[in-house]
């Protein structure tokens, strides 16, 4: 039997880890966290066997929690990541396993027959070993993309604001301006939503209307309106709506989400 603690702080993804390891004879879920900090003192508290660890997470992200972990105790490690191919081929390489978010039961599933071979033919040691050396790579692959990330200047009560483009959330056009939603906060840039889509750079951006640009890092629920259109809610807690000659590029993106689906 292996018991399993599940961090990550999107409800949606440790619902569909828990019922997948319910159904699994040999799996015991023994928590599950939305924040890396009461993870952390969990697992030094009751150390699993298997740790199911979202990478990018607020405040302590699953990077951190990793390097935090005593290795005398060092659990197998499933990474749950929305990373780029580049950092992805360093797991690989390291032979630790990962989940791509979105993931379905196929997926699950063979990364679970991993972890069963790992667990038969690793110690504790060979375990820290490639943790260690992953965590070197994807440092190197980290410090890379903040050199390159996107920034940007814009207005917010007079005052010219530097942004990164990761943290906008929704992008609205608005004549010869757009607005800039990042949490709570409004700001406003001179340009036209096509350069602003330009300047988000590698953001997953999905067009909802003719005016409007989600960042879908930040998406965290999804619902229907009556009449079929889709109700999109952000990280910060703001609520855009898509127009009906989008709503099928919207239904398209979310069918993609679902588990099995493709």
């Amino acid at each position: 039997m292996m018991d399993v603690i599940i961090v990550d702080d999107e409800p949606a993804a440790r619902r569909t880890l828990r019922e997948f390891c319910a159904g699994e004879p040999d799996l015991r879920v023994i928590g599950e966290y939305g924040d890396g900090r009461s993870a952390l003192a969990a697992i030094r508290a009751q150390p699993p066997h298997l740790l199911f660890l979202d990478i990018q997470m607020d405040s302590m992200t699953g990077l951190e929690v990793a390097r935090a972990l005593d290795p005398e105790t060092l659990p197998l490690i499933v990474f749950v990541t929305a990373y780029d191919q580049f950092a992805l081929e360093a797991f690989e390489v390291r032979a630790v396993d990962y989940l791509l978010k979105p993931f379905d039961e196929e997926r699950l599933r063979r990364t679970l027959a991993q972890v069963r071979h790992r667990r038969e033919k690793e110690s504790a040691g060979d375990r820290q070993a490639a943790l260690a050396s992953l965590l070197e790579q994807l440092g190197r692959h980290t410090r890379s993309l903040a050199d390159a990330r996107p920034r940007f200047v814009a207005e917010r009560d007079g005052r010219m604001l530097m942004l990164e483009a990761a943290q906008v959330e929704v992008v609205e056009g608005d004549r010869n301006y757009v607005k800039l939603t990042v949490g709570r906060d409004v700001y406003h840039a001179r340009s036209t939503l096509q350069q602003a889509e330009v300047s988000m750079g590698s953001e997953p951006m999905l067009r909802i209307s003719r005016s409007c640009l989600v960042n879908t890092r930040h998406l965290r629920e999804i619902s229907r309106t009556p009449r079929g259109d889709f109700i999109l809610v952000l990280s910060g807690g703001t609520t855009v709506t898509s127009s009906e000659g989008f709503r099928e590029q919207v239904r398209e993106y979310v069918a993609r989400l679902r588990i099995g689906a493709g």
